[in-house]
């Protein structure tokens, strides 16, 4: 399931960030949400979400709702959220045996389109991050005039940018702020 930290966190800042790396960025909706969203999924997911005519209106949903459970303040907020999407989503577990992998588990949603799996997925993500990382591994990107979201999985729970970029702007203002005083 880390494997789909990078996709969430990619989705909720696609379509919900209105400030990325110190720039005032438009979030993504409709059709340029479902373009530059599939360009981070396998070509048959891919394939299967540009097919489905109301794609961006349904993963800005999702993506609402998961910047939801990101940014949720306690952990019980943060665990209800997370359920209400299992529920809501239908996440069901079964095993796939991808090309070159051992038989591992998905959890896709059961509503048929393409943004119901990802739901499923996504929200069983979330779900096994807190149980084995725990609930504070999600925030919001701490550098100046940047709203992105990150998922932390590092050993020590350090992160707290959304980037490498971002993590960079903040060293060089604090450096340049300690230079100056």
């Amino acid at each position: 399931m880390t494997r789909q930290a990078p996709l969430i966190a990619e989705l909720v800042n696609l379509a919900t960030a209105r400030r990325r790396g110190g720039a005032s960025v438009q979030p993504l909706a409709g059709e340029d949400l479902v373009t530059a969203f599939a360009a981070q999924l396998g070509d048959q997911a891919s394939a299967s979400l540009r097919a489905l005519p109301d794609a961006g209106p349904r993963l800005a949903e999702l993506a609402a709702e998961l910047r939801q459970a990101l940014l949720a303040e306690r952990p019980a907020g943060q665990a209800s959220h997370i359920n209400a999407m299992i529920r809501r989503y239908g996440a069901q577990p079964y095993l796939v045996e991808d090309v070159g992998q051992p038989f591992h588990l998905h959890f896709h949603g059961w509503g048929g389109t393409q943004v119901e799996a990802l739901g499923g997925e996504f929200a069983t993500a979330l779900a096994l991050i807190v149980d084995g990382y725990g609930p504070e591994r999600f925030g919001a990107c701490e550098a100046h005039q940047c709203e992105a979201v990150y998922i932390d999985l590092t050993r020590n729970a350090s992160r707290r940018y959304c980037s490498a970029a971002c993590t960079a702007r903040a060293k060089t203002a604090a450096y340049r702020n300690r230079r100056q005083m």
